[in-house]
């Protein structure tokens, strides 16, 4: 069994409250989680109106697609959320 872990750090510009990151973070996390059967969940910074951290999660017995799920995972919310910046994410394989 192969687990694949991605974290994702976020800077939302147009958010002026929490009120309107959660809009946007839970959003993001229904789609993502629709697109690709993936777990998501927002894992740091839940404080800040501008920055969030994403983690994300697979699981396969092929250590390939668990990498291309993840890199998939980040590209989608790059091309679909010009609204979001990804500033920086990490995956990791076990």
């Amino acid at each position: 069994m192969v687990i694949g872990t991605c974290t994702i750090e976020l800077h939302l510009p147009g958010s002026g409250s929490l009120k309107g990151k959660r809009r946007v973070i839970k959003s993001i996390i229904a789609r993502v989680h629709n697109e690709f059967n993936v777990s998501i969940a927002e894992v740091d910074n839940q404080d800040f109106w501008q920055s969030a951290t994403l983690g994300v999660a697979c699981v396969s017995n092929d250590s390939g697609y668990v990498h291309r799920v993840l890199t998939k995972v980040v590209e989608w919310i790059e091309r679909h959320r010009p609204d979001v910046q990804v500033v920086d994410y990490q995956i990791e394989i076990f």
